[in-house]
């Protein structure tokens, strides 16, 4: 099976070096920027590597797109005359509803496009972030569409378990991104929140621990990407957003009103639910 990932960066990387050390020889690596190229050729991360998609679509079987979500439909478009017949296609992309219908519209009926999701994404950009370990024991979701065909989506969830994912969920795109706003997105504005606080200063850290460390690490984002995701996903994020903001006024209004029952109420609430997860 000939593999190719076009987008080499830390999830792209990734996906390229443990295929690789799971025993799929065939891995073919494109990326614009050729530095990137010899560095994934250099470490073995790929078999073959070049800049120029062209030389390498006729000859392979299963396409990983690891680009941005304004990027994926467009790609399709432009290339779909270059795809072997039966070309399986896949993203890494956090945002689906939008994505699905824009590749639709532009979908060769030689290719069958398996949308997917790995939940083990990073805050670092570029190869020199790529390390297939964060996939071990890892979730991904998988979003079929009408036309996918059962064994295209076998395929996906194989390369999937060879790379160390441990639960693979098939979701609808509506629940993917519903759900996604609230555990992936939501957490982004918190923590990007905090960090942009009035509060923030050059003291912080004298008297931050674990707790603030957690929570504001996502802080360090790529802005154009989670832009691009926070964007295609507006509807589900503003209403996770607004949920969001009920439960911390409950709280803001248990403090206003010194009122120690409720207080408790919600926090005996919410260790509840989280042992309940755990």
């Amino acid at each position: 099976m000939n593999i190719g990932i076009i987008g080499l960066g830390a999830i792209g990387g990734s996906f390229a070096a443990g295929l690789r050390t799971a025993g799929y020889d065939d891995v073919y690596g494109i990326d614009i920027d050729e530095e990137t190229i010899r560095i994934a050729l250099e470490s073995g991360m790929i078999k073959q590597g070049g800049t120029n998609i062209k030389d390498f679509l006729p000859e392979l079987d299963v396409l990983i797109l690891s680009l941005y979500p304004s990027q994926i439909a467009p790609f399709v478009e432009q290339y779909a005359p270059f795809f072997k017949q039966g070309l399986v296609l896949t993203d890494v992309t956090g945002v689906k509803t939008t994505i699905i219908e824009q590749v639709r519209a532009v979908l060769p009926p030689k290719a069958d496009f398996i949308f997917a999701h790995p939940m083990r994404g990073s805050e670092k950009k570029g190869i020199s972030g790529a390390d297939h370990t964060r996939f071990l024991n890892a979730n991904a979701l998988i979003t079929p569409i009408d036309s996918n065909l059962e064994e295209n989506i076998q395929t996906i969830e194989k390369l999937y378990k060879a790379l160390g994912f441990t639960t693979l969920t098939r979701v609808s795109p509506e629940q993917h991104d519903e759900q996604i706003a609230y555990v992936s997105q939501l957490m982004h504005a918190l923590s990007v929140a905090v960090v942009n606080s009035i509060q923030a200063s050059d003291e912080t850290l004298t008297f931050a621990g674990n707790s603030f460390q957690e929570l504001t690490r996502i802080a360090d984002i790529n802005g154009e990407l989670w832009s691009e995701l926070f964007l295609n996903n507006r509807t589900a994020l503003l209403d996770s957003i607004e949920q969001f903001e009920v439960e911390l006024n409950a709280l803001k209004q248990s403090l206003i009103e010194n009122d120690e029952h409720t207080l408790k109420q919600l926090f005996k609430q919410a260790t509840t639910q989280r042992r309940h997860w755990y």
